[in-house]
């Protein structure tokens, strides 16, 4: 997403109640398998790298992991039946790599392709579209062992990998995405190290980027020869709305430095025929791009796709290093975890600082009009059709004595940015659905149980669920076909 002049931030307000979608709109929740689904050693299934981080001391908070979760493996059913007295018309979740292809080669594991084809089956039942994310952050740990992302081979392994998933469920998934948040597996993940599987080396953070590139873009050949003519393949990107703090020229430089390795590092190859050389510039120094990027790769990654979603929750605000004021979060931060080693190879000097005061459990400010920003700038950029498909706040839900959970704040979130999608539609982007995040409460990533992203709450030594106050909004606005 090209970054956008910052006098255009408050173009677009959030819209007033009263404001309908379009016929056909999809109205959705997202999950991610690790998060959810638990049954961590059943069924063939061996550890990913998550499985691997959250079991190293010190990584995750308080110990935990994703060995139970939510249980999701076993009670998908009670889960579906939720959605669907929700009125969910679509669900988008993720397949977990290491379940139907434990080591990342060879033939897949029917038991845990099973496993997939219930829920499908059952989501088909209840009138809900299934959408399959191939890739949430769950490399099985036989690949990372081998190098993982920052080695060609794995992207070769990952187009195999999909392969697998079309010819078992490519009948009745109508919606696939490729990846989800690809920036997070390559910089969190082998950049600043907050991310499974916890490495720090910009050097492989860039490596692992293109290797993602090249990932997505040999799957989406392989699922064209494989998928039915109408079935869509997209990619989930959580592109940053990057605003610099003030109008000097080097806060303008500190932003075009993070849009480059933020944003265009994967809109480029994919919409533009090559990554910018703004990014080859600035990264020169840490990888030769000439030896990574081979010939053929750019055709591959630049393929025909027939959706793009995005995944937004706050801007990011940035100036130059000697900007650091009080409200500077530090330096290699941005909202993206605590590290003494930057997720952002390049740009490694910039300060970032709060958008607000107005902020989430997370910490994260609340900005609705970079979500209308971000889809208007999409739309104009790129001119596909978009989703939404991550969206929602976590907040300290606290159980009331009846066992109700009233949570307005998350109320409040959703009202603001639904309002800002319908902004965004109302100036023309076409916008196809929004994707909740998430439907259920669940293990949080490097923050553990600690932080609750759900509509559904769940008691983690029960697995009770209990819809929040914010699901019954929710399933009203699903209702209504739009804001009341």
């Amino acid at each position: 997403m090209t970054m956008t002049d910052p006098s255009t931030a408050a173009a677009h307000t959030a819209g007033a109640p009263g404001v309908s979608f379009p016929p056909g709109f999809a109205w959705g929740a997202a999950t991610a398998a690790y998060q959810i689904e638990g049954a961590a050693a059943e069924d063939g299934r061996t550890p990913s790298i998550w499985d691997v981080f959250s079991h190293t001391p010190g990584k995750v908070l308080n110990g935990d992991t994703g060995d139970v979760a939510v249980d999701h493996y076993h009670r998908f059913r009670e889960d579906v039946r939720l959605m669907a007295d929700l009125g969910l018309t679509s669900y988008r979740f993720s397949l977990s790599w290491p379940r139907i292809q434990p080591t990342g080669r060879g033939p897949a594991v029917e038991r845990g392709l099973d496993f997939y084809r219930a829920l499908v089956d059952t989501l088909l039942e209840h009138g809900i579209a299934p959408v399959a994310t191939l890739y949430h952050w769950d490399l099985p740990q036989d690949l990372e062992d081998a190098g993982g992302w920052p080695v060609r081979e794995t992207a070769h392994r990952f187009a195999e990998y999909a392969a697998l998933a079309a010819r078992a469920l490519g009948d009745r998934v109508p919606l696939w995405s490729t990846f989800n948040e690809p920036w997070c597996s390559a910089f969190l993940g082998y950049g600043s190290g907050v991310h499974a599987p916890g490495r720090t080396n910009p050097a492989d953070a860039l490596k692992a980027a293109h290797h993602l590139n090249l990932a997505h873009g040999l799957a989406v050949g392989t699922l064209r020869e494989l998928l039915p003519a109408t079935a869509q393949i997209a990619v989930s990107h959580n592109l940053h709305l990057v605003r610099p703090l003030t109008d000097s020229a080097e806060d303008r430089e500190a932003a075009r430095r993070i849009d480059a390795v933020g944003n265009r590092i994967w809109t480029g190859p994919l919409f533009n025929g090559g990554y910018p050389a703004d990014l080859l510039a600035d990264t020169a120094a840490i990888v030769d791009w000439d030896e990574l990027v081979r010939p053929g790769d750019l055709a591959e990654i630049g393929r025909p796709i027939d959706l793009l979603g995005l995944n937004y929750y706050t801007p990011t605000v940035v100036s130059a290093l000697h900007k650091d004021t009080e409200s500077a979060e530090p330096t290699h931060n941005g909202g993206h975890g605590d590290s003494a080693h930057s997720p952002w190879p390049g740009a490694e000097d910039v300060r970032f600082h709060l958008a607000n005061d107005d902020v989430t459990a997370m910490g994260w400010p609340i900005d609705a009009t970079g979500l209308s920003e971000s889809l208007i700038g999409m739309h104009r950029d790129f001119g596909l059709p978009l989703m939404v498909t991550e969206n929602g706040a976590a907040y300290e839900d606290v159980v009331g004595p009846d066992g109700t959970i009233d949570d307005p704040e998350r109320i409040r979130y959703l009202q603001l940015h639904l309002a800002a999608v319908a902004d965004a539609i109302a100036a023309g982007a076409d916008v196809r659905g929004y994707y909740l995040w998430s439907l259920l409460d669940n293990f949080e990533w490097a923050y553990g149980y600690s932080k609750r992203f759900g509509i559904v709450h769940v008691d983690y030594e029960t697995q009770r669920r209990t819809p929040k106050s914010s699901a019954r909004w929710y399933a009203e606005v699903i209702r209504r076909g739009g804001l009341g």
